[in-house]
């Protein structure tokens, strides 16, 4: 299965000359053609450039080299199998692959917090991925004396900023692929790497869409380290949105609640009826603009300025109580904002975030302490700020993505969301199933082991059991409310389900799409319905279905076959002419079975039998008039 890549569809749709017969791309052409709109290819620029970067590209235009397999058994319980929710197993990069067809613009928000590659985090660049140097010489484009030294440094195991960009960018350029045209990115760094991740997410995202970067204060103490001059007490979170005007266009951010500081602003020493208020000034800033008049304050004092309105609007707020004058009555006017207003409106996000109104590290502590147990986990990141986040770039309904589950605490977080405000936010998490080393972390090893019952403690086995704790948490928590206080909390979506990344069979290669008798035969005897079914589960994804779509099992005449939307799938062996017969009449009479798309696992049929399918569906002229397409996969 080749993958399909979404700008060059995009490039041909809207400059199919520019592609020669072989549907190689021209980019000279291409070039002349912008020259006609006056696209300066001279001008001057500057870029982020190091040693690994066409290795790092060649890994985000790459296909997936594994399949997807399902959690039968923990999917299948009553709680999870209906839910919307997933947790996926293993390497993220492999994950982001097989959902980009299934989840392209998909998604709203994403947020991670990757490795920061600090002495302390324990990165290291790994890539299992072999090319040889011709390979690689040739799919990257390269000469093969610089693609012997890549490799050879991608086989080094480097921890150095090369390395960590390589590993950064294939990941956040599927990413872009998989966010709506207005959707928005969170990702937190500290100081290590933060320039570098800056350059590096203006050239996939576009300097233009970079929104802000935001400081959040983590910890509530200062650092007593004499052997720094600067202590470190925050991080930062660096924000891009897929495309700004279309996020400003659609007004797609919101405001955040008022902080502490701004509500305690809110008085009433006049006691205006209509509750607590603050003031805002009436005089333009400088260069603002505004209507020029004069106005003359309770005592007299006579200002001639640039105000925010007009004469008219200004007498009429101020017969209605709304404009107050500083300086016990001698100075500029203002104008009243009431609380029940700004309450209402909220008001924008800045970018300097207080731990006691954002959360911090010890409060993410805290709340895993509580779920889990002391010591389980270092420093996770708080329920109380990836709310604010998801409340900032989302809405009720949205998907939201963070594929370095780390600490669990988006799954947390949006459940927290839905509980609270009624939602329906779905998110995906992805989590490698990192071993647990004992001698560093044996309260963690021993909570898998022992408690958990999990032979190899690893990372993903805490992932999971957070996730269903945190679920039945926010329930319990809810029954103990009165009466008046509670939820109805019946519809909520507490669970998930779990997929896994598994290496692709020997021999088998995952994108042929014909058998050819020259290369060495894939045995397909061994295959079982349930590695059959990772493979369907494999191709649906590729195919654009979402994982929490299932496919429908449609038994007819001895054989079965599975249907969603538009499109079959013929996997089983022993498919005759009476199944081609009976599929045939099925598209005719049944009104809700329209497949626009057959696809057969080649293997498990003869080669007659293919063509026969192949002929008939393309000659049968069925009622509905559906142009059917048949197309075979080995």
């Amino acid at each position: 299965m080749s993958e399909i890549n979404k700008n060059l569809e995009i490039l041909r749709k809207h400059f199919s000359h520019c592609f020669d017969k072989n549907g190689n791309f021209d980019f000279e052409k291409f070039k002349k053609e912008l020259s006609k709109n006056e696209v300066d290819f001279s001008k001057e620029s500057y870029g982020l450039d190091w040693l690994w970067k066409s290795y790092a590209r060649l890994l985000a235009s790459d296909e997936a080299t594994t399949f997807l397999k399902e959690d039968e058994d923990f999917n299948q319980k009553e709680n999870n199998k209906n839910s919307q929710n997933l947790l996926i197993k293993w390497d993220n990069l492999e994950v982001l692959k097989h959902l980009k067809n299934a989840y392209y613009e998909k998604v709203k928000m994403i947020y991670i917090d990757p490795p920061y590659n600090t002495w302390s985090d324990g990165f290291v660049y790994q890539d299992d991925r072999k090319f040889t140097v011709e390979e690689f010489s040739k799919l990257a484009w390269v000469d093969e004396e610089k693609a012997k030294r890549i490799l050879d440094f991608v086989d080094s195991k480097s921890n150095s900023h090369s390395a960590w960009l390589t590993f950064m960018y294939p990941r956040l350029y599927i990413a872009k692929q998989l966010l709506k045209d207005d959707g928005v990115i969170f990702v937190s760094i500290d100081d290590n790497e933060v320039a570098q991740l800056r350059l590096l997410m203006d050239e996939i995202f576009g300097e233009e869409n970079f929104e802000g970067l935001i400081n959040w204060r983590r910890r509530h103490n200062q650092p007593n380290d004499k052997t720094k001059m600067i202590a470190k007490v925050s991080e930062h979170i660096l924000v891009f949105s897929k495309n700004s005007n279309i996020l400003k266009r659609n007004n797609t951010f919101y405001t955040l609640p008022l902080s502490e500081e701004r509500k305690r602003a809110y008085k009433n020493d006049d006691n205006d009826p209509r509750g607590a208020w603050d003031t805002t000034p009436w005089k333009t800033s400088t260069n603002q603009g505004g209507s020029k008049y004069k106005i003359v304050t309770p005592t007299g004092k006579e200002y001639y300025e640039e105000w925010m309105g007009s004469e008219e609007l200004f007498k009429k707020l101020l017969l209605y109580n709304k404009i107050v004058f500083s300086n016990n009555g001698a100075g500029l006017p203002r104008k009243k904002v009431f609380w029940n207003d700004r309450l209402k409106n909220g008001q924008p996000a800045h970018n300097f975030w207080i731990h006691n109104e954002f959360g911090s590290n010890q409060d993410g502590s805290s709340e895993l302490d509580k779920l889990l147990g002391k010591g389980i986990f270092d420093k996770p990141k708080p329920t109380k700020l990836l709310k604010i986040i998801i409340k900032l770039a989302s809405n009720n309904n949205d998907l939201i993505l963070d594929f370095f589950a780390g600490s669990w605490t988006t799954g947390d977080a949006v459940m927290q969301m839905n509980a609270e405000d009624g939602g329906n936010r779905k998110y995906i998490l992805v989590q490698l199933p990192e071993e647990i080393d004992k001698k560093k972390n044996k309260t963690a090893y021993d909570f898998v082991k022992e408690e958990l019952g999990v032979e190899k403690p690893t990372i993903f086995e805490i992932t999971k059991e957070r996730l269903i704790r945190a679920g039945k948490k926010i329930q319990e928590d809810n029954e103990k409310l009165k009466n008046e206080e509670k939820k109805d909390l019946s519809n909520m979506d507490f669970w998930f389900k779990i997929f896994e990344t598994t290496p692709i069979w020997e021999n088998y290669k995952l994108n042929s799409k014909e058998f050819n008798e020259q290369i060495k035969l894939f045995d397909e005897s061994w295959l079982d319905e349930t590695k059959l079914k990772t493979l369907l589960t494999t191709w649906k994804t590729y195919d654009g279905i979402k994982l929490t779509q299932n496919l429908e099992k449609i038994d007819l005449d001895a054989y079965s076959w599975y249907y969603f939307d538009t499109k079959l799938y013929l996997i089983n062996k022993w498919f005759t002419t009476n199944n081609l017969k009976k599929l045939l009449e099925e598209i005719d009479k049944n009104p809700k079975f329209n497949p626009a798309t057959i696809i057969a696992f080649g293997y498990n049929f003869e080669s007659k039998v293919l063509r026969e399918i192949a002929e008939n569906i393309k000659s049968y002229a069925n009622k509905k008039q559906i142009d059917i397409d048949f197309i075979t996969r080995y």
